[in-house]
């Protein structure tokens, strides 16, 4: 199997558009206390997304439009459609927080459910496209040795407490076995206050059942998934 720039971390946000469509599905507007979480959750959302599709366009794209310069162009212009959409999300959001009234606060709200159901929709789309096309061209010309100099460039260059807000939507996103391998490939590669830092997250975000059983394969081979 080949190495896949994009599974960890799209697995990751997937399941932060999953949880966060919920969040503001159950929000009641009208109810501050409710409404100040949704919005936290969609600050982190847009966040994110931003930061991902930074380092597409600055480390993955290139290494494609080398070589198929039309494929990326038309990748580009999705990322200012999704930059567009982040936009009126926002601005969504900002229209709550100037609100005065229940009213004001109803109407602004399903502006953010409807805002965000456009983001989800079009990001869980655009997601897959990268895979299904993407993924084939990358690894016609680039050896697995390669894109893990990618991976560990992109690290090096993501700040601390984003990456750690990744770390925690990926630990969210991958099921048991991802996890563990995962963990194996850090302890190996990475210093040991990394690897710790890894386990604490991923214990902090996942139920103790399924923690149990990621310790438990960590002694079991696999093949290693990507850590971006």
């Amino acid at each position: 199997m080949r190495y896949n720039l994009f599974h960890q971390v799209h697995q990751g946000l997937r399941s932060l558009l999953y949880q966060t469509a919920l969040e503001v599905q159950h929000t009641d507007f009208l109810q501050t206390d409710e409404a100040g979480q949704a919005l936290e959750l969609l600050q982190m959302v847009t966040k994110l997304f931003d930061r991902h599709a930074h380092t597409e366009d600055n480390y993955i794209f290139p290494l494609v439009k080398t070589y198929e310069p039309s494929v990326i162009d038309a990748f580009e212009q999705e990322h200012a459609k999704d930059r567009l959409l982040s936009m009126l999300l926002i601005e969504s959001m900002k229209l709550y927080a100037d609100a005065d009234t229940g009213e004001q606060r109803r109407e602004a709200g399903r502006m953010i459910q409807s805002a965000y159901n456009k983001f989800l929709v079009f990001n869980l789309e655009h997601m897959l496209k990268e895979e299904e096309v993407l993924n084939p061209i990358i690894w016609h010309y680039y050896s697995d040795d390669e894109l893990h100099k990618v991976t560990g460039t992109i690290i090096q260059e993501t700040p601390a407490a984003l990456m750690q807000s990744f770390n925690e939507c990926i630990c969210n996103g991958l099921n048991n076995a991802e996890i563990s391998q995962w963990l194996k490939t850090v302890e190996q590669q990475a210093p040991d206050e990394v690897f710790l830092q890894l386990c604490q997250t991923a214990e902090q975000e996942l139920p103790a059942g399924r923690w149990r059983k990621v310790l438990n394969r960590m002694t079991e081979g696999g093949g290693c998934v990507s850590v971006i």
